[in-house]
């Protein structure tokens, strides 16, 4: 495929090489999960419990990216609460650095939290993924909810050909 950007005197032209443009970077599925329901949690570990969002997706081929993407509302009454995203059984937030969690939200007395979650993932199969947004406290003693006041938390995940 052929490229002209035409600008001040000079016209630039050249070649794509269509043996890496084609499919490349593209979506190729997407899967999108809302949840409204409340849950609550004191502990200072992501359980299983404390999954809000969860959405399953089967990529078509090892080679591709899964891009997640979430948001969620939070309340935190007097505490500190933290957010993470998970494959399976593998807490994402750790592979990327020492801490346990995307997000850290500190409260004094009730505080309440609009936070987005992002990750760009390669699972390298084509089995079915299964991605969850988790929440933990901070600090035992103390509740944290999410989402809360039944406002609507999402998770996508979408494929981008690689």
């Amino acid at each position: 495929m052929a490229i002209t950007r035409l600008g001040g005197a000079n016209a630039i032209t050249g070649t794509i090489p269509t043996s890496v443009a084609p499919g490349k970077g593209k979506v190729l599925q997407t899967v999108t999960a809302t949840d409204g329901t409340n849950r609550s949690t004191t502990s200072q570990t992501f359980g299983l419990n404390s999954s809000t969002l969860t959405l399953d997706i089967t990529p078509s081929a090892t080679s591709s990216k899964i891009l997640i993407t979430g948001s969620v509302m939070l309340y935190i009454a007097s505490s500190a609460a933290r957010l993470t995203i998970f494959r399976d059984s593998t807490n994402l937030a750790s592979a990327i650095s020492s801490e346990d969690s995307f997000i850290t939200t500190d409260g004094d007395g009730k505080y309440f939290a609009v936070s987005g979650l992002h990750f760009l993932d390669s699972p390298s199969t084509t089995s079915s993924v299964n991605y969850q947004i988790r929440f933990r406290n901070n600090q035992g003693s103390t509740t944290t909810t999410l989402p809360f006041t039944s406002a609507m938390g999402v998770l996508t995940a979408y494929e981008i050909g690689a």
